[in-house]
């Protein structure tokens, strides 16, 4: 550490410490000890010095790439700059001494960027000091004491052989503001200063002329100081932001109705939203996550000799600027790394799986609705409900004809299988999205709703009325959640039952009217069409395909059934049980009914062609019949096939007893539904519900992001590989994190894909822009979709912009259309470079001159650089026409 000397070099600053610490010294005294560095006589102001001056050595002697191994910390909201931080104790006060420094040097034009510091772009420097009060305004109070600490800084560094500049805050009731000082040597010094208007700001100062006579009236007193003509360099930068975007006034511009919306129809037009005909629309309404645009002019800079050639750069157009850059304002909840403050299918489901931990508690549904009036002190009793109104107006939209008039249709899913869960638009589906936004999804709720739900299935199996949203043919996919599969068989089994009733006493044929053969064997009955290239054996006719039976309609525990069945009762030659025997009996019959004259091995030639075992191809014999003979299996003693043929009587299908029971098989599929337990439910529930809403974000459109894609391709990865091991477990509770986790990840995706709807819809016309902005804020985003449930702090503000290029401008400008009459944000405009009527929220700008050392009075009795030039005075003006931020670096010859 070097010490202070109390010489005479100091003296001027020693009388400002003096009025405070009041330690009169004996002149003879002073010239004693002129010599010596005696800290026992030294004021507290000198040691504060002297503290400061141990300070900025250790910190030019460490140098940047130390500082940061030492632990300098980034500055909030910078990439490139960086800062340590000491504490020091003067008297009373505790000040806080911080040192900027950049890891890598900045261009000489880029001051502009989203990473310069504001010290950095008000006073055009690199690295800085600043020292502050420690306390929660961290400004200084008075003049004399900012005076203090600059003067204190200013003789440390000095001392120390530092240059940097050093900034002190200045604060009174009408501004706040800085002072500084940097020693560039031995020969100049720079002082800055910075003051601010917070008010309303004059009328001059609102133009570029008043702001350009501003600045060169900081150092052009009379006309004989500089030439008439002065070269400034200028550049400038202007800030627009799109208004509140207002749907309905679209609406109303493009029909081009300027007539006013009478009182009583206000209530039939409700007010359009953002989102209406997004796919999520049906269940919610989201905030629009892009509250609008901010967009950055940049002109570079230029060098302009005359005031009135402001006017000109005024009141040209902002597609003159040299660049453009576009960021999107989004909305905090789009920033906020807490979970579960979001409103959308995630927070749903959060609640369906809260339901799903309680659902354990009772046996039976009636359970959770019973405990309203029972009394018991459990949480089943302290749920709400809403009105039986509300249930109604659920069974309608499930129930409604609309509903029931058009089949679901099922998007194709690649994950979707594994999850066991039911098609998004069929009935359990829809069932489990109501329950969602019903109640707050609470257990009881859903009790109510499924009781009311099964009441209605019931009434339609006994009104023999169609099951809506439900395909009442086709197999049952075995590969979907089995409530859905017993919903899938009632349907079928109410379609059979209304078949069975039209066709009560009546015979239906299936007859081939355009068979000649048919023609001439009226006894042959539910032929489909000739089989090509077969002939029977025995007439050398052709072969009909006869009508069969539908392929057996199982459930997956109806599957299950069979297994145990065939395990109890053994399997005779490929024969698991009764059912199969009649599958086979009923092909026989029709094969007999379609082929009268039709033989055994003919059957197997048709239904079975590997137990049939040509002879006659390896000699090349095509003669009749032709050669060959049953497999040893079909020609074994007593085979149970050729019994059942023997058995089996000529009938086509439609004379045929149906293999599947409606009657039974519906009251069956009743009786589950109506006993099914809680637990079972709210599992089926939690892959429906999961599943179906994933599939609804899915049908969004978003521009084709591939970073989208591949986060929902993630997403049902994940819900796969966790509701899978979900299915049939008794115990839920080692499940209950990990589906809490899988509503953490829907959450960050939900967000993620409706702020790429927003952005997508917004710049159509600019697809690599929209993508662009997309990609800019998924790597802001990705850090927050970590796996823990906790709220992680990341950084709050998403800053970043993107260039807009020239084709794209026209595109990104229709975001500002010109304001119309009515809308209430027109102000009456006080500055120029307007964008389609609009004004900058903000402008900024840089004047400058620079000055060759050997001209004017900058220049030295001894030459030390003829070809050296500085910027004698650099001037940085921020503001609007009620507040103006003017900041002034001044270059002067000590």
């Amino acid at each position: 550490m070097t010490s202070t000397s109390t010489s005479s070099k100091y003296a001027k600053h020693r009388r400002i410490g003096e009025d405070e610490e009041e330690e009169p010294e004996e002149e003879e005294a002073e010239e004693e000890l002129d010599r010596f560095d005696d800290f026992t006589i030294a004021s507290s102001w000198e040691r504060f010095i002297s503290e400061i001056e141990a300070i900025c050595r250790q910190w030019l002697a460490d140098g940047p790439k130390i500082l940061m191994q030492k632990g300098a910390e980034s500055a909030p909201s910078f990439e490139n700059l960086y800062v340590v931080k000491r504490e020091l104790k003067h008297g009373k006060r505790v000040y806080c001494m911080e040192y900027h420094f950049m890891k890598s040097a900045k261009g000489k034009h880029s001051y502009w960027d989203d990473d310069t510091h504001s010290m950095q772009l008000s006073f055009g420097v690199n690295e800085f000091l600043i020292i502050a009060p420690l306390s929660a305004s961290g400004v200084v109070l008075d003049d004399p004491e900012s005076t203090k600490l600059l003067s204190s800084v200013a003789i440390a560094l000095s001392n120390c052989g530092g240059n940097w500049p050093a900034f002190v805050p200045v604060h009174d009731p009408s501004r706040k503001a800085y002072i500084g000082i940097q020693n560039l040597g031995t020969v100049f010094t720079r002082r800055f200063e910075a003051d601010r208007i917070g008010s309303q700001v004059p009328i001059q100062l609102m133009h570029l002329e008043g702001l350009h006579e501003l600045f060169l009236s900081k150092f052009v007193l009379s006309s004989t100081d500089f030439p008439t003509k002065v070269k400034v360099n200028f550049s400038m930068k202007l800030t627009y932001r799109t208004s509140e975007y207002d749907y309905d006034n679209e609406e109303t511009s493009i029909s081009g109705d300027t007539e006013s919306i009478a009182e009583s129809e206000v209530a039939s037009h409700p007010k359009k939203q953002w989102d209406d005909d997004c796919s999520w629309a049906e269940w919610y309404s989201a905030e629009d996550p892009v509250k609008g645009f901010e967009l950055t002019a940049i002109w570079g800079e230029k060098v302009f000799e005359e005031t009135l050639e402001m006017a000109e750069v005024e009141n040209a157009s902002s597609f003159d600027a040299n660049s453009w850059l576009l960021h999107p304002v989004v909305s905090p909840y789009m920033v906020d790394d807490s979970i579960g403050k979001f409103v959308g299918f995630a927070s749903q489901l959060q609640l369906l799986v809260k339901a799903f931990e309680l659902s354990t508690e009772a046996q039976f549904l009636e359970d959770f609705v019973a405990a309203d009036t029972s009394g018991q002190d459990s949480s089943k009793s302290t749920v709400t409900v809403p009105p039986p109104s509300v249930v109604d107006r659920v069974m309608k939209d499930l129930f409604s004809e609309e509903a029931g008039n058009s089949n679901y249709v099922e998007a194709e899913n690649k994950h979707g299988r594994a999850m066991k869960g039911a098609p998004s638009d069929s009935l359990f589906a829809q069932f489990c999205l109501h329950a969602l936004w019903f109640g707050n999804c609470n257990i009881r709720a859903i009790a109510i709703l499924w009781i009311d739900f099964v009441r209605e299935i019931r009434w339609c199996w006994e009104e023999s009325e169609r099951l809506p949203r439900m395909n009442s043919t086709s197999s049952i996919d075995l590969s979907t959640c089995l409530i859905h599969q017993k919903l899938h068989m009632l349907a079928i089994c109410i379609e059979r039952k209304k078949s069975l009733s039209r066709e009560k006493g009546t015979d239906q044929a299936h007859e081939d009217g355009t068979s000649n053969s048919a023609a001439q064997n009226k006894t042959r009955k539910g032929s489909a069409g000739v089989v090509p290239l077969m002939m029977l054996l025995n007439t050398f006719e052709e072969m009909h395909a006869p009508y069969t039976q539908d392929a057996l309609l199982m459930t997956e525990d109806m599957h299950e059934e069979r297994v145990h069945a065939a395990e109890a009762f053994g399997n005779v030659v490929g024969l698991s049980g009764q059912l199969e025997r009649d599958v086979l009996s009923s092909d026989m019959s029709a094969f007999k009914a379609a082929n009268p004259d039709a033989v055994f091995e003919d059957f197997i030639r048709w239904h079975s062609p590997g137990d049939w075992v040509s002879e006659g191809k390896a000699d090349g014999y095509s003669g009749w019949p032709p050669k060959g003979k049953l497999s040893q299996r079909m020609s074994e003693h007593g085979n149970m096939w050729r019994k059942i043929w023997n058995d089996a009587p000529a009938l086509p299908v439609s004379e045929q007893r149906s293999l599947l029971d409606p009657i039974r098989e519906g009251e069956k599929v009743l009786h589950y539904l109506e006993t099914l337990r809680p637990q079972q439910l709210l599992e089926q529930m939690i892959c429906t519900a999961f599943k179906s809403s994933a599939d609804i974000l899915n049908r969004t459109t978003y521009g084709g992001f591939k970073l989208m894609k591949s986060k929902m391709d993630q997403l049902y990865a994940t819900m796969a590989s966790i509701l899978k091991s979900l299915q049939g477990k008794s115990d839920i509770s080692d499940f209950s994190g990990d589906l809490k986790q899988i509503c953490q990840v829907f959450e960050h995706i939900e967000k993620l894909l409706i702020l790429a709807a927003s952005v997508h819809r917004k710049l159509t016309d600019a697809p690599r822009l929209s993508l662009a902005i997309f990609s800019d804020y998924f790597n802001y985003y990705l850090p927050k979709m970590g796996t823990s449930l906790e709220s992680v702090c990341y950084e709050k503000e998403f800053t970043a912009k993107e260039k807009v290029g020239m084709h794209e401008r026209d595109a990104v400008s229709n975001l500002f259309p010109p304001p119309t009459a009515n809308q209430s944000w027109r102000k009456v405009l006080s500055m120029g470079n307007l964008l389609n009527g609009h004004e900058p929220i903000q402008r900024e700008i840089v004047f400058s001159v620079i000055e060759r050392i050997s001209n004017g009075h900058y220049s030295s009795p001894t030459p030390l650089c003829t070809d050296e030039q500085i910027e004698t005075h650099r001037m940085y003006i921020s503001g609007t026409s009620n507040d103006l931020w003017v900041a002034l670096s001044v270059t002067s010859w000590d």
